[in-house]
């Protein structure tokens, strides 16, 4: 199973994937608060996956998915994020991340998402 770091300025969001997750047999390494922590984050613990939040404080889902791409080419990220405007789900593909899931999910959609990157 995969070690995962959730980013996500929501509580609730990320209580709900950390016991989702966790539910599925996933490791949670961390969790971040916004982007900039999420980078941070990211480079202590180096983990599997990263589920990434758009709209956060200090810095947004997008720009932290650039950094982390930026550092290591090979990082997966799915964006998870009520922001599902096209524009935004475009702007995040284009800089790396795998897919997008749009709030609220459905728990079976983003535990298949995570182990079809995960097997790829």
């Amino acid at each position: 199973m995969a070690r995962i770091l959730i980013v996500d300025d929501s509580k609730t969001s990320r209580r709900f994937l950390k016991n989702m997750l966790e539910g599925s047999g996933h490791e949670i390494v961390a969790e971040a608060l916004n982007g900039q922590e999420g980078v941070e984050l990211y480079e202590e613990y180096k983990p599997d996956l990263v589920t990434m939040d758009i709209s956060m404080p200090v810095m947004d889902g997008i720009q932290a998915t650039k950094e982390i791409i930026e550092k290591d080419p090979d990082a997966k990220i799915i964006m998870v994020s009520a922001a599902a405007q096209k524009s935004n789900m475009i702007e995040a593909l284009k800089r790396g991340a795998l897919d997008f899931i749009e709030k609220p999910f459905d728990a079976d959609v983003i535990i298949n998402c995570i182990d079809k990157i995960m097997n790829d």
